[in-house]
């Protein structure tokens, strides 16, 4: 059974206008759980239940409609699990219930991720006529044997193919990769930079390998090169993507002018989002009280909840004023280059004075810096990020 906890006491938070809003849809399926990954998704047996699935989403998107009544959607983001497992008639029913219910703005972006080993020119071709205008691929590597260390299902070709064909279906093609894997050395991380330039492509995530807990890779780490070479890894992954013309606009993320992704930026800037599925996290404004919320996280237990009436939400908790200074912080110092100050106000509901000390704090610790009306990270800041945020804590 859920359990939904909502404070009610209100502590002076108040919004003019509501953040701009992002839906979310969670798929939470994949061909084969990769021993790194700690995302809720589950390895497939069998059929996936597409048309279980695609009920279960409407009725939570029911259910959810008077907490976004009368807001338009900026941008919608599928992913999961991996969601171009779904049929080109399952991705079109999903986007047709969505534009249905909820109004989106003219030029709202729409991405779906997708794995390179479950990629057919079908399916990208229905994908993009359903409406789909971004795609992310998570690419990881396009060296073989690092993409067997990582257990994944595509090999080298199968990547390079997959980028080929997105390029050939979608306006805007994201590109992930891993660096500081199994055995991998400075140059083989490089190497996949440059296979990844060679596409022309205009966004890059470029993320470091980590060993989360409850995972095969942390239960039995493989041998990952040592702490200060990966750090290594990801300044001269940095310099040449600075070099090759694109920008560093978040900690992990990269993109030419214009290409930055926009539903990823709504996350960093403290905007809305509404999320579906199993699992799914929310995040979601009113008059006087900023709400989180999170759905049952187990794909049988959503979809048999929804079924017979049910609330889909495990979990519905007010954010302290207290607190949001952190929340806030924690995503807007992501951004390479800050934030304009007002930012925290018209995300937060509260003043800007409930960050002016520790804000002086940090500047004096080497690890922000200030010009009228903006603040960003240090490049000291960025590199010891948690340090950074630590300050905004309640009892910091």
């Amino acid at each position: 059974m859920s359990t939904v906890q909502l404070a009610m006491p209100r502590f002076g938070v108040r919004f003019e206008t509501p953040p701009p809003l992002a839906l979310y849809l969670h798929y939470p399926w994949c061909a084969r759980k990769c021993p790194y990954c700690d995302f809720n998704s589950h390895e497939l047996r069998g059929e996936a239940p597409e048309s279980q699935y695609l009920q279960a989403i409407e009725a939570d998107l029911q259910a959810a409609l008077p907490s976004v009544w009368g807001r338009r959607i900026e941008s919608i983001f599928i992913g999961g699990g991996t969601p171009s497992l779904l049929s080109g008639a399952g991705l079109e029913r999903l986007l047709t219930l969505v534009r249905t219910l909820l109004p989106l703005t003219a030029n709202a972006e729409i991405t779906l991720e997708a794995n390179p080993g479950t990629v057919e020119a079908q399916r990208f071709a229905d994908f993009r006529a359903a409406g789909v205008n971004r795609v992310s691929l998570g690419i990881q590597s396009f060296d073989p044997a690092h993409l067997r260390a990582l257990g994944r299902i595509h090999d080298g070709d199968e990547a390079r193919r997959a980028v080929e064909l997105a390029q050939q279906h979608f306006p805007r093609v994201n590109l992930d990769l891993m660096y500081g894997l199994p055995g991998q050395s400075l140059e083989q991380a490089l190497a996949d930079v440059e296979t990844a330039l060679s596409f022309g492509v205009r966004h890059l995530s470029c993320y470091q390998l980590t060993l989360e807990p409850n995972t095969p890779f942390h239960r039995a780490p493989p041998p990952l090169p040592e702490g200060d070479a990966v750090a290594a890894f990801g300044d001269a992954i940095t310099a040449r993507l600075l070099d090759a013309g694109f920008q560093h606009y978040e900690t992990s993320a990269f993109a030419r002018p214009g290409e930055a992704c926009r539903h990823n930026l709504n996350y960093w800037t403290f905007g809305d989002y509404l999320g579906l599925g199993p699992g799914a996290h929310g995040k979601l404004s009113y008059r006087e009280r900023v709400v989180r919320e999170a759905r049952l996280r187990h794909p049988r237990a959503w979809m048999e909840a929804l079924a017979t009436g049910a609330s889909a939400l495990q979990t519905q908790e007010e954010v302290a004023a207290a607190d949001l200074p952190f929340e806030f912080a924690m995503n807007a110092f992501r951004l390479i280059d800050g934030f304009e100050l007002d930012l925290f106000t018209r995300r937060t509901g509260l003043p800007l004075s409930r960050l002016t000390t520790t804000l002086d704090c940090l500047e004096q610790r080497g690890l922000v810096q200030r010009q009228p009306g903006r603040v960003a990270p240090t490049p000291l800041g960025a590199r010891f990020l948690n340090d950074l945020l630590q300050a905004f804590l309640p009892d910091a």
